[in-house]
């Protein structure tokens, strides 16, 4: 197996559970801020650099895993390699598709238009750009090809900081009152990403093909957080806090700084977690339980540390002063752990 990247988070995982099934693993990366886990073979590439990038990835394999989102790497990744591999694998994103208004939306939906400027692309194209490197690939490797396409991925290695913020955000020992968005009839869906990375060792293993929403099951944002907040043990009481207000005080929507992770818009993003899975279950897809996907989260959030400065979510002093705000200017009740008033 080669993956593309193999450090980090989702390629991180794959090729450490590769390795674990005794697969002969290698890593095309730059080698320059971690090395692969051990016994897997680090083939040092800039894929900025073209298609010379590949020179060092010779032979043929039996999978190859790319993660990009850059619609050049992609293309010059499967020109090289794609037809010295027998099964290609492209980790696409929920993002690609035009429409997050549907609940149950399946694969066959329509996306968004591709990527077409030259250079790289800015990540405000995101969604765009994953369409073009789908493209790419389809073009390159025609039926030996498989398209996942995850939604939002929990666990050990998630960089983003947005599901991590909430058993973070449970776990510290002083935590006080929390602050929720009172959206209860918000989907979200989350995949852990051992579930993740199993689906593409046992694709490789089969050679499975077609695109599938690699997503979890769906449940209301409000009952996912009052999990969370059981798995963490927390008895902190939750302040469920009118959305409209939060957009006033500016506080951001999904990610990033002085954000509510996982809060979305009320408008256009009804189905944004709650797609379909139907197509993954059928083809063996296995999910771990939402409490083991918090655990997870929650083990790597104290190993880095659960008051650390975040790349996304509200900071200590932020929550604390919304919290006074809202408490001088609303009437509305403080809920209990599991959101009762």
């Amino acid at each position: 197996m080669l993956v593309l990247g193999g450090t980090a988070f989702l390629s991180a995982a794959v090729v450490e559970l590769a390795l674990e099934r005794g697969h002969q693993v290698s890593c095309l990366n730059r080698g320059r801020r971690r090395s692969p886990a051990p016994g897997a073979e680090l083939i040092a590439a800039d894929r900025d650099r073209g298609e010379v990038a590949y020179a060092g990835a010779t032979g043929e394999w039996d999978a190859v895993v790319d993660v990009t989102w850059q619609p050049a790497h992609a293309r010059d990744a499967v020109a090289v390699l794609g037809g010295r591999s027998a099964h290609w694998a492209f980790v696409s994103s929920a993002s690609v598709y035009a429409d997050h208004d549907v609940p149950g939306a399946e694969e066959g939906d329509a996306l968004l238009p591709a990527y077409g400027q030259q250079g790289p692309a800015q990540i405000e194209l995101y969604g765009e750009a994953k369409v073009a490197c789908e493209v790419a690939c389809a073009e390159a490797v025609g039926d030996r090809l498989q398209v996942c396409r995850p939604g939002l991925i929990a666990g050990r290695g998630d960089p983003s900081d947005r599901f991590g913020y909430w058993p973070a955000r449970f776990a510290r020992p002083d935590s006080g009152d929390v602050l929720v968005p009172d959206r209860s009839e918000q989907w979200m869906q989350v995949i852990g990403v051992a579930d993740l990375a199993r689906w593409l060792v046992d694709s490789a293993e089969s050679k499975t093909v077609g695109t599938f929403n690699l997503v979890g099951d769906p449940m209301p944002l409000s009952a996912m957080i009052n999990r969370v907040q059981h798995v963490c043990g927390s008895t902190a009481a939750q302040v469920a806090v009118d959305p409209d207000w939060l957009v006033q005080q500016q506080v951001n929507f999904w990610a990033g700084p002085r954000s509510l992770p996982l809060w979305l818009p009320s408008e256009g993003y009804t189905g944004f977690g709650a797609r379909s899975n139907k197509a993954a279950k059928a083809a063996g897809l296995q999910l771990s339980t939402l409490a083991d996907v918090v655990k997870e989260s929650l083990g790597f959030e104290q190993e880095l540390g659960v008051d650390r400065e975040r790349t996304a979510g509200l900071s200590r002093e932020t929550e604390a002063a919304l919290l006074a705000a809202w408490s001088a200017r609303s009437d509305k009740p403080v809920a209990g752990p599991e959101g009762q008033s």
